[in-house]
C-alpha cells in the first residue's frame, strides 16, 4: 500500500486535530505528522485512518486514538537517544512514533498473533525497535534495564513493582491504571526508594494482560 499526497494531507488535518485538543510538543506533532497510520490499519477501516479515533486491529486489540498516543508520548519528555520500554506493541503505531523521535525501543507484546504480525511489518516500513519481545508487560525487561522512560498502552489495575524497579533515577513511566476506566498516571523516579505520582483525566484502553498465549 502507498502514502499519497492524499494521506499526507489528511494526516496534516490529524495534527492540526489534536494540537487544538492541547498536544503542544512540536516534536511529537511532527512524528504523528510523517507516519502513515493507514498502514497500521485492518483495510475494513482505511477511510477512517486519520480520523482521531482509536479501531479494531487483530486479536481483539485496538490501535489507539492519536490523541491519546501523542498525550502519552508528551508525558515521557523523551530525548532523542533515549532508552525507552514499552508495554504492549499492539499495532506498532506508538512504536513507530518513538522511533521517529529518535528513541531506542524495547517493546513488549503479550498477544503472540500481533507479535508476529508486528515484529514482521515495521522493520518492512523502516521502524525498528532494538528489541522485540514475546513476553509478561507486568515484568518488564530487567536485563536491558535501567531505562529512561517506560510506556504502557495498555490499561492496568495497578502499577507493576517491576516497572518502577527498571526505571533510571528521573526517568518517567507512563501508564493508564484502572479496570474500567483508567486515569492516565505519570510516575516519576526521584531517588532508589523516591517516586513521584501525577494524575492526568481518564482514559479507555484495553486490559494490559499477564500470562495468556
Amino acid at each position: 500500500m502507498q502514502d499519497t499526497l492524499k494521506h499526507q494531507g489528511m494526516r496534516q488535518k490529524l495534527v492540526a486535530t489534536i494540537k487544538k485538543k492541547g498536544i503542544g510538543d512540536t516534536k511529537v506533532l511532527e512524528a504523528i505528522g510523517k507516519i502513515p497510520r493507514h498502514l497500521f490499519m485492518d483495510s475494513g477501516f482505511l477511510d477512517h485512518a486519520y480520523q482521531d479515533k482509536a479501531f479494531p486491529i487483530a486479536a481483539d486489540q485496538t490501535i489507539s486514538q492519536p490523541y491519546t498516543v501523542a498525550f502519552q508520548t508528551e508525558l515521557l519528555q523523551m530525548a532523542e537517544g533515549d532508552k525507552i520500554l514499552e508495554i504492549g506493541t499492539g499495532s506498532g503505531y506508538q512504536t513507530a512514533v518513538l522511533f521517529v523521535m529518535g528513541a531506542q525501543i524495547f517493546t513488549i507484546e503479550r498477544q503472540r498473533e500481533l507479535y508476529k504480525k508486528t515484529s514482521n511489518f515495521l522493520p518492512k516500513l523502516g521502524y525498528r525497535a532494538k528489541k522485540f519481545i514475546f513476553g509478561d508487560g507486568y515484568i518488564g525487561l530487567k536485563e536491558e534495564s535501567p531505562f529512561d522512560g517506560i510506556i504502557v498502552t495498555a490499561g492496568a489495575p495497578f502499577v507493576p513493582k517491576a516497572l518502577l524497579s527498571q526505571l533510571k533515577i528521573g526517568g518517567r513511566l507512563v501508564i493508564p491504571v484502572g479496570n474500567d476506566v483508567q486515569v492516565m498516571t505519570l510516575i516519576i523516579r526521584k531517588g532508589p526508594k523516591d517516586f513521584e505520582r501525577q494524575e492526568f483525566g481518564e482514559f479507555r484502553f484495553v486490559p494490559l494482560l499477564e500470562d495468556r498465549n
